[in-house]
């Protein structure tokens, strides 16, 4: 293909330095007029508009290191677009360079060992799809459209977190891409601090792009989720935490709050049992038989197609804007706030979601990864979603103040996954604990702060 048509055209701008660049590349570099440009830089989240000065879509490792070196040289800005499933879109710059691995999907699973190397372009039912013919899986998100880069480097809570941790303390390799555009195998005996610092501290320190992961035999989960009404939400939310506080390792659940369409707010518990079937039938047993549920069921499921029972929830091109934070305890002042504000959400859309963090995950030293916020807890998330951009003041406005009413019952402490675009102040509680080591070996790996079109953690320098 002619560089031209590869590059599109920069009207009014030099195009030499593209043309350079598209000749080194294997992939696709795409500028403005290109007419792959604005659906390539389009990301889960409508709310971000942002135009790149040129997008390369990477055919593997020598285009990323190529696109690191460019933006380097030519001092622009860096994004870094896997699954671009991040709410803060901070997968698309403006005016700088993008580096889309989205067509990087290379993937090998070595049965024996229970291991898969997978490229970071995958999304998770890419790489469920490919573990499941062999009986595996590893922990990864809820949604099976996210992808699996972004989600493992901020930690990755998931359905199997209560029997096997986190995505983050799955990861046996990484491969990166650093700022001065050498590739590196960070694991536990080499690169040992990067290692470390990818576990939980987001796409600070390179661009990654190869993760190998430790499998863990699934094939068939108990799985599925009930829904109960206005009358029974109060009941559900006391019934959810006592049940959710004495779950085995096996089990890992998720509480949901929405608007009725009647009015009042309704309650969903959602359960995923990767342990033996009779036994799970035995641990589920008191969900079975609490309230009078409306709608769901609960029975044995192909752990893949569990992974993707929510896609239809997460439809692209809506509007998003989401608060969070973690919740130890749900009192019933909490639950109060809860009730009262899922019953006046703007859009039908709208979930308050208080997925537990538990067994394996909650018992992980803080200081082993550096995802820092190990607790039996809830990841409390407002997920506000709307379809037109008109309405995002009133859905804005709510979901601040629902946070603000909650302030008294949560953490000083995030998700980093959850953290919205305009948050830069809340980068140290998403970090907690680990903040000052991270901000050391970024001063090692990343000096310049060249990757820091992210949740940033500036380097520490001078030490």
């Amino acid at each position: 293909m002619p560089e031209e048509a590869r590059a599109g055209s920069r009207q009014g701008q030099d195009m030499g330095p593209i043309r350079e660049l598209a000749a080194r590349i294997r992939g696709d570099l795409l500028a403005p007029a290109h007419e792959d440009y604005d659906r390539a830089r389009r990301v889960f989240n409508f709310m971000i508009d942002r135009r790149p000065a040129a997008i390369l879509r990477c055919a593997g490792v020598a285009d990323v290191i190529q696109g690191v070196l460019f933006a380097r040289t030519q001092q622009l800005p860096l994004s870094i677009h896997s699954g671009g499933h991040s709410v803060a879109g901070s997968a698309v710059c403006e005016e700088g360079l993008m580096l889309d691995l989205s067509r990087m999907k290379g993937m090998r699973v070595i049965p024996g060992r229970r291991v898969a190397q997978a490229q970071t372009g995958l999304l998770l039912r890419e790489f469920d799809h490919e573990t499941q013919a062999f009986g595996l899986a590893t922990t990864l998100g809820a949604v099976s459209v996210t992808g699996i880069a972004g989600l493992t480097l901020g930690g990755g809570i998931g359905w199997l977190n209560g029997k096997y941790g986190l995505a983050c303390d799955n990861v046996l390799a990484a491969d990166v891409v650093t700022a001065d555009g050498a590739l590196v195998t960070a694991s536990a005996t080499d690169h040992e601090d990067l290692y470390w610092a990818l576990r939980g501290g987001g796409g600070n320190f390179g661009v990654v792009t190869s993760l190998t992961y430790q499998l863990h035999p699934v094939t068939t989960v108990l799985a599925g989720g009930l829904s109960f009404p206005p009358d029974q939400a109060r009941d559900a939310l006391r019934f959810y935490h006592r049940f959710a506080s004495g779950a085995p390792d096996e089990l890992s659940t998720a509480g949901s709050l929405s608007r009725h369409p009647e009015g009042g707010s309704m309650v969903s518990i959602a359960v995923c049992y990767c342990g033996p079937l009779n036994e799970g039938e035995r641990v589920l047993q008191p969900l079975r038989d609490f309230g009078r549920p409306v709608a769901g069921a609960i029975g044995p499921l192909p752990y893949e197609a569990f992974q993707s029972g929510s896609d239809s929830d997460f439809p692209r091109g809506r509007q998003h804007y989401w608060k969070s934070s973690y919740v130890k305890d749900l009192s019933d002042e909490a639950i109060d706030v809860l009730l009262e504000f899922a019953a006046t959400s703007p859009s039908p859309h709208t979930g308050i979601g208080l997925q537990q963090m538990t067994g394996v995950a909650s018992r992980v030293d803080p200081r082993a990864t550096a995802f820092a916020h190990r607790d039996r807890q809830y990841d409390f998330l407002i997920l506000s979603q709307w379809e037109d951009p008109a309405d995002s003041d009133r859905n804005i406005d709510w979901t601040r103040r629902c946070f603000d009413a909650m302030r008294p019952h949560i953490k000083e402490a995030v998700y980093v996954n959850n953290l919205g675009d305009q948050e830069h102040d809340r980068v140290r509680d998403a970090y907690g604990v680990n903040y000052e080591r991270l901000a050391a070996v970024k001063a090692r790996y990343d000096p310049e702060n060249v990757f820091r079109l992210n949740h940033n953690i500036a380097p520490r320098l001078g030490d």
